[in-house]
């Protein structure tokens, strides 16, 4: 997908569905040196504590400190798209220059989990260049939107996606008042 001026919706296609994902975040594991046949052994891949290992890029990565989500959806944005939607949904404001990224589960269904606080705290944070977001798609249906609704990219079952603060740099120009 192409990069982000401002923010990432990612939802079900229809306002009234609940979006279900898996969110984590993406630790590359080295390889390992294949032995004679073993390509076809399930014990080749490296394994996980929770045993979820994916590839982006022909990199392997462990899934780490995943949650399954049950919302409306999550909000991603830069410095820039911080004071607009993130904002009115009660994310924090960043500096427009910030090369860090900010998430926002939206109307994230937590009222009979039995770890509530935990989960809470997880709803609403930054991440820094380097680190990755993965998030599995667990709906029939989704959709990327980014910076609005005029530029869409279809989820299906199953889908996985990275995001990540590595895009180029976005030269701003701005008053001194």
């Amino acid at each position: 997908l192409v990069p982000a001026l401002n923010d990432l919706l990612i939802a079900n296609p229809s306002p009234a569905a609940v979006s279900r994902f898996r969110m984590g975040w993406l630790k590359q594991v080295k390889e390992p040196t294949p032995s004679l046949g073993s390509m076809t052994d399930p014990t080749y891949l490296p394994k996980s504590q929770y045993g979820t290992v994916t590839r982006f890029g022909g990199n392997l990565y462990d899934v780490d400190n995943s949650l399954n989500i049950w919302s409306s959806g999550l909000w991603v944005s830069t410095g820039t798209g911080s004071s607009a939607a993130m904002a009115a949904a009660g994310g924090m404001l960043m500096d427009a220059t910030s090369d860090n990224l900010q998430y926002l589960i939206r109307e994230h269904m937590i009222e009979n989990a039995v770890n509530k606080d935990e989960m809470k705290d997880q709803d609403n944070a930054l991440f820094k260049p380097g680190e990755k977001m993965h998030l599995r798609w667990n709906s029939q249906k989704g959709r990327i939107f980014i910076d609005g609704s005029h530029l869409y990219h279809n989820l299906e079952l199953g889908d996985e996606i990275l995001i990540d603060a590595n895009a180029p740099p976005l030269a701003l120009f701005t008053r001194d008042d």
